[in-house]
């Protein structure tokens, strides 16, 4: 009896397909993990021996991140707008819309009172006696533009575009995510079939963004580099000195808030968010070189949706806990203001703090994005309170960027947890799906589970989401 050959042999075209259970490993200095590594290591080696020369390298990391800055507005507008279409439900969106809220609206209390918590124990600014008299407004207004804080009401008209193009060009999230969503169900009400042509052109267009992306993410390490040896060269590390207490205070309560992030991941979507690290983990190490969110947005939502998310759960949560989310910004407000109470020589009461705490409620929304937003709402505080002058928030200018590594992992960890928990409250989570992503299998994992199955109370969808491999982001077909 004769042997088979070998299937490349019988079927040429079957050689181009790599044998799954033997998957090459790349070498580690392609690795796009182990390159920012070494680059936030180089940029803040130079920042530290060479602080003029750090500095000067800040182009570089404002550089990369106005690269991701242009694909933002375009992506997550294709991303909700064809996640809608597949779900073919506008009830569902809306319903998924309302519950990303309420969770948001949940968490960021959470944050502020266990902020209140840990600065009531910790006591910051215990014993510092600042005189007021030696405070200047201008550094101050140097840092914020002297622009006034939005109350609730021009923030929530703030959502509503004046103009579609206007939007897009301002980069503003929320407004792109609201015409999106007007779009995007627009498209269901007139038909997904009549509006064929439109949503095959949409996702061809999806997937040049993504090409555009795994382009820009290859300059990744030069622009952690650049944003880390300025960080350091303009800062120095002496600065940790300064603001021991407080930097520690803040740090222990981001800990401490991420392994409650861990039990709330675990016992509800059952996700084992150690492994999603793991798997995200080229896009925690660039939020943390940059500072920034903005950065790893469109991979983190990549990353997510091919993590068992339906498309339009994740094209709808992720950007708007990015302005609505923010828990390490909040837990950071609420020890800042207990920091600036006791500099001041103030212990504020039980009433006082639940003042404060409702006034940072309505301020902290829409912080993402504005410079100088969290001198803004710790001014609109101090102001309301009438307990410290309004220029006293100026002593927080030499701790607050020590600070951003905190709120960013903080921030990126709280939004996709919320995605996971709002994807599975809302029945649009493939857990199969997420445990090959964190296995690294390349396999396809379809939306009819996820985006528009029977649980979600739509109609199987046809699109896909591919697991990338750790070179390139997949683009979700």
């Amino acid at each position: 009896m004769k042997t088979p050959p070998p299937a490349s042999a019988s079927n040429p075209a079957l050689s181009a397909v790599p044998d799954s259970s033997t998957p090459r490993k790349k070498p580690l200095y392609k690795s796009l993990f182990f390159q920012i590594l070494v680059a936030v290591c180089l940029g803040i080696g130079i920042g530290h021996f060479w602080p003029d020369l750090g500095s000067a390298l800040r182009p570089l990391g404002d550089g990369f991140i106005q690269l991701i800055k242009m694909i933002i507005a375009p992506l997550i507008f294709l991303v909700i707008v064809t996640g809608i279409s597949a779900v073919g439900d506008v009830k569902a969106v809306g319903r998924v819309g309302v519950k990303a809220l309420l969770y948001f609206t949940g968490a960021t209390l959470f944050a502020l009172v266990f902020g209140l918590v840990v600065g009531n124990i910790v006591q910051p600014g215990a014993g510092l006696n600042i005189d007021p008299g030696t405070l200047s407004q201008d550094a101050l207004n140097a840092k914020t533009g002297t622009a006034p804080p939005k109350d609730a009401g021009a923030f929530l008209l703030g959502i509503i575009p004046t103009s579609v193009v206007g939007a897009f060009a301002s980069n503003n999230l929320l407004q792109v995510l609201c015409f999106s969503v007007f779009f995007g169900a627009a498209i269901v009400v007139v038909g997904r079939e009549r509006c064929l042509p439109v949503v095959n052109l949409l996702e061809t267009v999806l997937e040049l963004f993504f090409k555009i992306m795994t382009w820009v993410m290859r300059v990744a390490p030069v622009g952690a580099f650049g944003a880390m040896a300025f960080i350091i060269g303009q800062y120095g590390l002496g600065s940790l000195s300064t603001y021991a207490l407080l930097i520690a205070a803040c740090y222990g309560a981001a800990i401490i808030f991420i392994a409650l992030l861990f039990v709330v991941a675990w016992v509800y979507p059952r996700v084992p968010l150690w492994q999603f690290i793991k798997y995200s983990r080229e896009e925690f190490l660039l939020a943390l070189g940059t500072a920034s969110t903005e950065s790893v947005l469109p991979r983190i939502m990549t990353k997510l949706t091919n993590a068992g998310c339906s498309r339009a759960t994740t094209g709808l949560v992720v950007p708007t806990g990015y302005s609505f989310n923010l828990d390490g910004a909040a837990i950071y407000l609420s020890i800042s203001l207990l920091f600036l109470a006791q500099a001041f020589g103030h212990n504020l009461d039980l009433g006082q703090q639940l003042a404060a705490l409702g006034i940072l409620m309505l301020t902290s929304k829409g912080m993402a994005g504005v410079p100088g937003s969290a001198f803004l709402a710790l001014s609109a505080t101090a102001g309301a309170l009438g307990i410290f002058p309004v220029a006293g928030v100026a002593l927080l200018l030499g701790a607050d960027r020590l600070m951003d590594s905190m709120r960013v992992s903080v921030n990126l960890l709280g939004n996709c947890v919320a995605t996971f928990v709002v994807a599975k409250w809302e029945g649009q989570f493939d857990r199969d799906a997420m445990l090959r992503a964190f296995r690294g299998e390349e396999s396809e994992v379809t939306e009819s589970t996820t985006a528009g199955g029977p649980a979600a109370g739509g109609t199987p969808a046809a699109d896909t989401a591919v697991v990338p491999s750790e070179a390139e982001p997949a683009a979700v077909r």
